[in-house]
Parts: structure tokens; C-alpha cells; sequence
């Protein structure tokens, strides 16, 4: 046990105690918001918890074992810290989470009670619910390979091997007319075929949505450049003008991987799975089963 935490329980031990609770919120862009439930800000590891946020967290359950730890945090939504245009935008979505037991009067005692990621959230007269999830949540998550044809790689991932950025793969674009917010009409990309940025997404790279991202579900040129329609909006601050970055996207099979990215190699799929009806296949005369390829 470090010096910290035994002082911190020496402190504890005393029965006289000046104890708070901290925690720091840091979303997936690198932004990272400090709280705590003192009466006056402390600084710490090189953040400094604000005490003018209203926000509060609930009592953290830890258990021994592969059970998920669990607390929640609740605030006012304000412009200072956690802002209800943030929250619909989805900045604070999986965020990292940490929580600390903090003499106050001498911040250097401190224990690390918790850590995780933002769950779900939700907001109701002004102020937000934050569910936060322990580390042990991520064990939930299925693993391993899955047999089917498709590719089960993510474009891009260490899977696949592709980078995104490769010259002709990706476009920017200025927009210049946002249609019904999933539908965006952009000026520049229009030298690609139709359909080049299906199942691709899109970056906004200035502006007040500035490190926000969207997948694309169709897009075609039009005489200004290129329209895309999204399968979610890019948050209300999104704004004609912007700048967006457009990548490329893949629908999985083996042929585009051969022809389109020239990656085949790193095909993720198995294209020559046998599919329901020839598993059901019944014997007959002609054209024998003999188990042979299929090539």
C-alpha cells in the first residue's frame, strides 16, 4: 500500500475526518471535465475539481468477483461544465470515468475508488443522470471469431490493415447545405463515383461540432459536389460552412476488398461458406456432392 493511502486510512482511523469525493469525466475526444462535492475547487495530477458544478454521485457498489461495480452521477446541466448540447450530440457517450476518497485537507491522501465509463445517460429538468459502469462491464462483450462470409473487420482496424487515409480513399469538403439534419450537401468530392463513401463516415473538422462523426448510408454527386444522407445526425451545432472530412466505406465482401482497396489479403470473411440451402442439399443423380471445392 503506497504512503498516500495509509495516510488516508490513518486519517480515516482517527474518527475525526475531512474527507470529499473527486472525480474527473474524460470524453473520447480527450476533453476532461473535474468535479467534486467540496465547498471549494482542489487540484490534483494535474486537473483541477471544480465545486460550483452541482454534481453529486451516489454511493459506488463494489463487490469481489467478475461482478460490474456500478454508481451513478447526477448535475445541473451548465455552460461551465456539462451543457444539454453536449450530452444530444453524444460527447459524453463511453466516456472514462475516475473517482477518488480525498482529504481535502491534505489532497496528496487520496485513494482511487473507482473507474469505468459513462452508461447510459439521461436528462430531465435541468439537470442530467449519468449511469457509470465499472471495468469489469467490458467482460459483457462478446468475443472471438465469427463464421459468415462477410468480412468481420472493421475498415480500418488492426484487422484489416487498410489505412483510411490513403490518397483517394478520403475527401474534404465544405458544407453547404444541411437538409433535414441526416442529409448533407457538400461542396468538393465530386470527383468520385457515386456510392465511393456508402458505409464510410464522415469527421467535422472546424466548427462548434468540431471531433463529432457520422456513418454514411448513401451518397451520390450532385452539381454542387456531393450529397450524403447519414444514418444519424451530427448534433444541432453543425453549421453550413463547416468543414468535414469523407472516408471511404466498405460493404464487406471479398470482391470489394480485391478490387476496391486491393486488400483481399487481410479478408477477414469466409467467402465460400456454404450457405442454408446447400447445407440442405439432398442427394441426386446428376452433379454428385463428392465434398470437392466449390471453385
Amino acid at each position: 500500500m503506497s504512503g498516500d493511502k495509509q495516510a488516508l486510512l490513518t486519517h480515516l482511523q482517527s474518527g475525526m475526518t475531512t474527507v470529499c469525493r473527486c472525480w474527473v469525466i474524460t470524453r473520447t475526444d480527450g476533453v476532461s471535465f473535474g468535479f467534486t462535492d467540496h465547498d471549494r475547487e482542489l487540484a490534483f495530477e494535474g486537473l483541477v475539481f471544480k465545486a460550483s458544478t452541482g454534481l453529486t454521485a451516489s454511493a459506488i457498489e463494489q463487490a469481489t468477483g467478475l461482478s460490474i461495480d456500478n454508481s451513478e452521477a447526477m448535475g445541473a446541466l451548465s455552460d461551465a461544465a456539462v451543457c444539454d448540447e453536449d450530452i444530444e450530440d453524444g460527447r459524453f457517450d463511453g466516456a472514462d470515468v475516475r473517482a477518488w476518497l480525498v482529504n481535502w485537507a491534505a489532497p496528496e491522501q487520496r485513494m482511487l475508488q473507482f473507474r469505468g465509463s459513462i452508461g447510459e445517460l439521461r436528462r430531465a429538468g435541468g439537470a442530467f443522470h449519468a449511469e457509470l459502469r465499472g471495468l469489469t462491464d467490458l467482460l459483457n462483450r462478446p468475443l472471438g471469431r465469427i463464421y459468415q462470409k462477410p468480412c468481420t473487420a472493421v475498415l480500418g482496424d488492426k484487422a484489416c490493415g487498410f489505412d483510411r487515409l490513403t490518397p483517394g480513399y478520403w475527401a474534404e469538403a465544405e458544407i453547404a447545405e444541411i437538409d433535414d439534419g441526416p442529409i448533407l450537401r457538400l461542396q468538393g468530392a465530386e470527383a468520385f463515383e457515386d456510392g465511393w463513401f456508402e458505409r464510410g463516415r464522415v469527421d467535422v473538422l472546424t466548427g462548434r461540432s468540431q471531433g463529432l462523426w457520422a456513418s454514411v448510408k448513401t451518397d451520390r454527386s450532385i452539381k454542387i459536389g456531393r450529397e450524403l444522407h447519414l444514418w444519424t445526425a451530427l448534433g444541432s451545432g453543425l453549421a453550413t460552412g463547416d468543414r468535414v472530412r469523407v472516408l471511404a466505406g466498405c460493404d464487406k465482401r471479398m470482391e470489394t476488398c480485391r478490387l476496391k482497396f486491393n486488400n483481399v489479403i487481410n479478408f477477414q470473411g469466409f467467402p465460400d461458406l456454404p450457405s442454408e440451402d446447400w447445407v440442405m442439399a439432398v442427394p441426386k443423380q446428376g452433379n454428385a456432392n463428392n465434398g470437392g471445392s466449390r471453385r
